[in-house]
Parts: C-alpha cells; structure tokens; sequence
C-alpha cells in the first residue's frame, strides 16, 4: 500500500517546521502526489470495481435507509462508522455484518487528528475496534478519518494498529445544507471509473441536519448509473 512512498513523505516534510510536517498530509485527499508520497490510497488498485463507502453512521434512521436500496440492488458497501454511534445503536452494526457489508473505523469520536496526540488516538482506535470486534467478530482492516484529515503521527497510529487507510476519488457532498439528490449523484456518479472509492454519508450527526434523507434518494439513481456504466459496486476490501 506504498509503505516506501509513506517513508519518503514523511522524510520529506522534516525539513519544515514541527508544526508544518504534523500537518504536512492534511490535504491529500485533494492533492494526488501528496497522498502518493504519504502512502494513502485514494482508489481501488487493479480493481474493475468502485467501491462505494458511507460515513458517519450508523444512524437509526439513516442507515437502514440507506441499506434498503443497497439490499434491493444486490449492491455491499463499506461502512466508516464512529464509535460514539456505534455505542447508540449496536444492533445497527450488527444488521449491516448479517447483510454482508464491510464494517471500518472512522474513529471513536468525529474529531480532526491534527490536534490530536498519539497516545489519545491509539486508545480511542482501540476501543473503536474491541467495540467492532465484540459486535460482529471481525477486526476492520480499513480506517477513513474525520473529514478525510490526516496528521503525520495519525499515519503511523493508525498502521500500527494494523489498520490500512483509505480516502477517497470521489464525493457526493452530501453532508451540505444545499445539497440536492440530483446534484449529490451527478457528483458521486457522473463518470464513474474502475477503481474509484465514492464518499456519501448514512448520518446527519456531524452535517447538515437531514442530510441523510438527501443521501437515501440520490442513491437509486447513483446505482443505476454504475451499473449502466458497467462499473460494479463493491466493499472496498471485496476488490482487494
């Protein structure tokens, strides 16, 4: 996954200041080289697949929403989930391991790691994952932070956890306030390639208030553009 190209990013940045290189990766989502020398994947590698990914959840309401239209296209997703909602609403996480989803940590709280020190970081991951673990009987393999933000430190927690990260290629922004469902899967969708990992959120608990409901109705249209683009939706780990 790039472990050498993770090295020589964070060789890279030691010329900067501390402060510079802690927050040196924290664009990479949207600067391709830069995720490349930090070793953080954007898309799928060698895959004939895009993976279709779900922050924030779960949500007691968004979630099973957005699990009604995957069960009805056959279509299995990767869920990024908080642990602070996981703790609200266990049965949720287990209902999406029976469906066959992929469960992944997007940290205990909804909080930016660029404030955040080690120590405090690897024991909310491990806490996160113990919760996963317990739940469902399986350790996630991949991690997503908050707001697609990562820290120098953050990366070296976070494999050290043996967890492998992941952002993304593409978004619906869904979380805005003026978000639109044509809009939301024009973005997610229009285009869409092998190897893309799309970005769309199942909860409102850190966004615009309902987005959810914005999310839940651009989906029909968001699968039926894959698939008429010949582009199957996966878990992300179903590709690797």
């Amino acid at each position: 996954m790039g472990r050498g190209r993770a090295l020589a990013g964070v060789g890279g940045c030691a010329a900067l200041g501390a402060a510079a290189c802690w927050a040196a990766p924290a664009p990479a989502v949207h600067v391709p080289r830069l995720a490349g020398a930090f070793g953080l994947p954007l898309t799928l590698e060698r895959s004939s697949a895009a993976a279709l990914t779900f922050d924030d959840g779960p949500h007691p309401l968004g979630t099973p929403a957005v699990m009604e239209h995957l069960a009805a296209a056959g279509v299995r997703a990767t869920f990024f989930v908080v642990g602070e909602a996981v703790e609200r609403a266990p049965s949720l996480v287990q209902e999406l391991a029976a469906a066959g989803h992929e469960l992944a940590v997007h940290g205990y709280r909804h909080r930016l790691l660029l404030g955040r020190r080690g120590a405090a970081l690897r024991d909310e991951l491990e806490r996160c994952l113990d919760l996963l673990g317990g739940l469902t009987g399986r350790r996630p393999r991949l991690y997503r932070p908050p707001h697609g933000i990562f820290s120098v430190g953050g990366i070296g927690v976070v494999r050290r956890a043996g967890l492998e990260p992941l952002l993304w290629s593409r978004w619906g922004r869904d979380w805005e306030r003026r978000a639109t469902p044509e809009r939301v899967a024009e973005r997610a969708a229009a285009g869409l390639r092998p190897g893309d990992v799309v970005l769309l959120h199942d909860s409102d608990r850190y966004s615009a208030s309902g987005s959810w409901r914005v999310t839940a109705a651009a989906l029909p249209s968001i699968l039926e553009s894959a698939a008429a683009a010949g582009v199957p939706l996966v878990a992300a780990s179903q590709s690797r």
